[in-house]
Order: C-alpha cells, then sequence, then structure tokens
C-alpha cells in the first residue's frame, strides 16, 4: 500500500437498500479485508428501518456474507463490527435520529466524514440540508451523489444547487461507476502510456467507434423506476457519454484531479448537437415485446410483473435507445460515434469498439481493418485484432488475429469492483474519478433537445423482441452509411 489508511466515517443514506447490500457493502469488505480501512473507520447506514446495530449486522450477515468470498472468519467479523444503524426520517419532522447521529459522531469531526446517498435524486437537497441543520458537515465532509442526477437539465441545475448551498464543489462527488471499471482504467493507460496508438488516434485512420452497453435482464419489478427514466436517462446521459469522453478526450497535460476532467468536459462541449427533424435521423428508439431469452419465453415490457398496471409513460417510454453522435474537432471531424443501450438483448455486454480505416493500398486480397475492442463486461480485457498469413505453402492467405489481454488470465490477484476502486477515492479525497458539475450539466444540454423532440412527438417506440439486438432501425442506423454493429460484422 502507498499510504496509511486515515480514520473516517462513512455514513450512507439508504444503507439497508438494495445498492448498499449488493455494492457498497461487498466493496467496503473487501478494501478491509485487503488492509485499505483503516482500524477506526466505522460504517454508519442510515434508513427508516428502525434497526439497531444488532439488527443491521444481522441483516448484513445473513444477505451479504454469501455474495463475498469470506474466507476468514476473524476478518469478517471485524467489518461487521464496524456497522452501524441509525433510524432517520429524511423529512426532519422527527429529529431524534438526527440527534443520535449528531451524537454517534460527536468529538470525531477532525476525521475525514463521507455522506454517501445511495438514494433517489429528489432527496439529495433535502438530506444535506438536514445533515448541516444538524451540525454534521465539517470542513472535512465529502458528499456521494448517485447517479441518475435529475431527469433533465433544468432538475439537474435545481439539484446541485441545493447540494451546492451546503457543500462546496470540492466536496462533492457524483458517481458513475463505469468509471470505477478496470477496462476504463487501462483505456487511459493504453492511450496516454503507449506511443504506438496516439499518432493513429484520429480521423486520418479510425472509422467509427462503437460503444454499446447490453443487457439481457428486464425491469421486472422496476417498472414503476423505469417509466420516469428510460434508457436514456439512464445509461447514455452517464455510462455511455462518459465512455465516449475518454475515447475522445485530448492527452491532459497531467495525470492530476483536474487536468482530466477538463479534457472531458471539453469532448462534451464539442459534441454536434442533434435538434429537430435530425433527432428522427440519427436516434432510435425501442422497447422490447414478448420474446425468448437464455432459452426462456419471457414478458414484454409492458406485462412484465409490477406493483402497478402500465400508464401513458409505460407504453412511451424506451428501453433501446441508439444514437449516431460526432465530436466536432480537429482530431475527430467525420468520425461517427454509435451509441447502444439496451434490455432483453441477446447477450449482456458492455464494449468499446475503434473500428480503423482499411490499409491506403492492400497487395494482400482478404484483408479487413483492425479493430480495438475493450470490453468492461463480462470479461474485462483488451483485443486488438491484427491481418496475420495463415501458415502453409502457395498463395498468402489472410486471417484477422486477437492480440488479447485478459484481465483474468494475465493478472492473477482478484480483479476490484468498480464500486471498491470509488470508494477508497472517495475516502482518500481524491476526485479524479468523479464528474464535476459542469460536465454533468453539458452532458444533460446535449440529451435535452433528444428528450424533447421524442416527447413532442408522442409516438411510441419501436418495438423489438426480447432476445433480439434492438429494432431494425438500429440497425439502417449504421447501416445508412455501409457500416454494421460489431456482433453482426465479426459473429
Amino acid at each position: 500500500m502507498s499510504e496509511t489508511p486515515q480514520p473516517a466515517d462513512l455514513i450512507v443514506f439508504g444503507g439497508t437498500g438494495d445498492l448498499s447490500m449488493r455494492k457498497l457493502l461487498p466493496a467496503l469488505y473487501h478494501a478491509d479485508r485487503d488492509g485499505r480501512l483503516a482500524p477506526e473507520t466505522r460504517v454508519i447506514a442510515m434508513s427508516r428501518g428502525g434497526l439497531d446495530d444488532a439488527d443491521f449486522r444481522g441483516k448484513v450477515d445473513a444477505e451479504v456474507r454469501g455474495s463475498v468470498p469470506v474466507d476468514d472468519l476473524d476478518t469478517w467479523q471485524r467489518f461487521l463490527g464496524r456497522l452501524h444503524h441509525v433510524t432517520v426520517d429524511i423529512a426532519g419532522q422527527d429529529p431524534t435520529g438526527w440527534a443520535r447521529l449528531a451524537g454517534m459522531l460527536g468529538g470525531y469531526e477532525h476525521r475525514d466524514r463521507v455522506f454517501y446517498l445511495a438514494s433517489p435524486p429528489m432527496t439529495f437537497g433535502p438530506f444535506c440540508r438536514e445533515a448541516h441543520r444538524a451540525g454534521l458537515v465539517t470542513p472535512a465532509s465529502r458528499v456521494v451523489l448517485e447517479k441518475p442526477l435529475g431527469r433533465d437539465l433544468s432538475s439537474a441545475l435545481r439539484i446541485n444547487d441545493e447540494v451546492g448551498a451546503i457543500f462546496e464543489e470540492r466536496q462533492i462527488y457524483r458517481i458513475d461507476h463505469y468509471l470505477g471499471k478496470e477496462t476504463v482504467q487501462n483505456l487511459l493507460v493504453l492511450r496516454f502510456a503507449n506511443a504506438f496508438l496516439e499518432p493513429i488516434w484520429n480521423s486520418l485512420w479510425i472509422d467509427h467507434v462503437q460503444i454499446t452497453v447490453a443487457e439481457t435482464v428486464g425491469t421486472p419489478g422496476r417498472r414503476g423506476y423505469y417509466d420516469h427514466a428510460g434508457a436514456l436517462r439512464d445509461m447514455v446521459q452517464n455510462h455511455l457519454l462518459q465512455l465516449l469522453c475518454l475515447v475522445a478526450m485530448e492527452p491532459p497535460s497531467r495525470n492530476d484531479r483536474e487536468s482530466i476532467r477538463d479534457e472531458k468536459v471539453k469532448v462534451l462541449q464539442s459534441l454536434r448537437a442533434v435538434t429537430g427533424g435530425e433527432v428522427d435521423r440519427f436516434t432510435v428508439r425501442g422497447q422490447y415485446t414478448a420474446g425468448e431469452s437464455g432459452g426462456v419465453r419471457v414478458p414484454g415490457y409492458l406485462d412484465e410483473p409490477d406493483n402497478t398496471a402500465p400508464t401513458e409513460n409505460s407504453r412511451r417510454v424506451e428501453t433501446f435507445a441508439a444514437i449516431r453522435a460526432e465530436v466536432k474537432n480537429w482530431r475527430w471531424a467525420g468520425v461517427p460515434f454509435y451509441l447502444r443501450t439496451g434490455k432483453r438483448m441477446p447477450n449482456r455486454c458492455s464494449e468499446i469498439v475503434v473500428q480503423f480505416k482499411d490499409v491506403p493500398h492492400s497487395i494482400f486480397p482478404g484483408s479487413t481493418p483492425n479493430r480495438l475492442v475493450l470490453r468492461l463486461q463480462p470479461s474485462e480485457g483488451i483485443q486488438l485484432n491484427i491481418m496475420a498469413k495463415e501458415p502453409g505453402a502457395g498463395e498468402v492467405a489472410l486471417k484477422p488475429v486477437p492480440l488479447s489481454l485478459s484481465f483474468a488470465e494475465t493478472f492473477t490477484g482478484r480483479v476490484p469492483e468498480a464500486y471498491e476502486r470509488l470508494l477508497l477515492d472517495v475516502l482518500t479525497g481524491n476526485p479524479t474519478l468523479f464528474m464535476r458539475r459542469d460536465e454533468v450539466e453539458a452532458a444533460w444540454r446535449w440529451i435535452d433537445p433528444i428528450l424533447d423532440e421524442w416527447d413532442s412527438q408522442g409516438t411510441p417506440p419501436e418495438p423489438y423482441p426480447a432476445g433480439t439486438a434492438g429494432p431494425a432501425a438500429a440497425h439502417e442506423l449504421v447501416g445508412r452509411s455501409g457500416r454494421v454493429w460489431h456482433e453482426e460484422g465479426h459473429a
């Protein structure tokens, strides 16, 4: 370890919820097991659950222990000993919970204090106001905001203003867990620590870029949320645009806390606006219908089991979105970036595909352009396809051959989950992999005109059967320029 971990108090609002139990607590356990948490560090869950410390520890032991490799019971018990629970009313109508939390934190004002809001965005402002009113916000405090930050530019501005009234910008960490993935980190290293790529990382040599986040799951039990989110808000505005920024950004002057974020903002500000009639030409939205996924018959979006009946929003929300984007600068002029995400797709896959142009003059028949594939999930790795000669006498026969880096095969140690990396960055005060206010707002400025046009049209999304690769219009989106999606051209 490069430095001794400092004691901290991590207060998780929504600490008994799905995100906390599936991601945050397992990540913190791994950090504890690896010696990256100071012995005095505490994890304090806040919820309306009415639990005491023993109840909460029992809940974590029952629900989390089976999902992490607990090979040392002493370490697990030590981790459970860090956990506490406080029942709090976010509306402030019952101040006893806030008083109990203040009592727990009293005398530890010198410690780093992290508030992690694993809750809906409409609670961010009220939580910050109540924490301030209870005297819990110190100069050494930080606050972590989960995505989505609002549902459009105006709501994002309001949330940023509300949180910014209590916390300084340097204290606000807007999280996108995709930026904590090893492949994303390796994209920066691949680009800026190797001399061979940067000279060809431009429109002279790259034909187009594809960024895909595909899920095989649907939305059972989550339609109430998804009706008001949709794929564009839920995935494109944050995850996919963040990946686009890292592919397209200029080399930062140094690897510090602001230089990388400065360059990402420039990319978002350089995106060509998609407005009016161009929305129909450069975007596609779809909604899955009944079909077959993984050999099992599954219902369509409107028929997914949920506590509420489908509404008009249900019929109009997109579970698939694809966009042709352009970065209007010297490096990327004329290079399309195809962004695509969807639910109930044939395979679970998150990847960035950089498709290079063909050689200027080929002396060998059968050659195909080089392609760089960065896999974020399910198995993280990097693959560069090059042309090679097949063994044998006679005519030269070419074959695309992958040069592959599989993290699981190359590095014997455990590959940390994204949340583990990001939580440690928060605890050490490193904001590099978190979104700055101007970055979030620039992304919404580009997304809003698309949302507005879709809303004004009043037409439903194009249907596509579950288990297929999206609506037909998505294939036409790339096909109009003679291109194909990655899995179609290279099965």
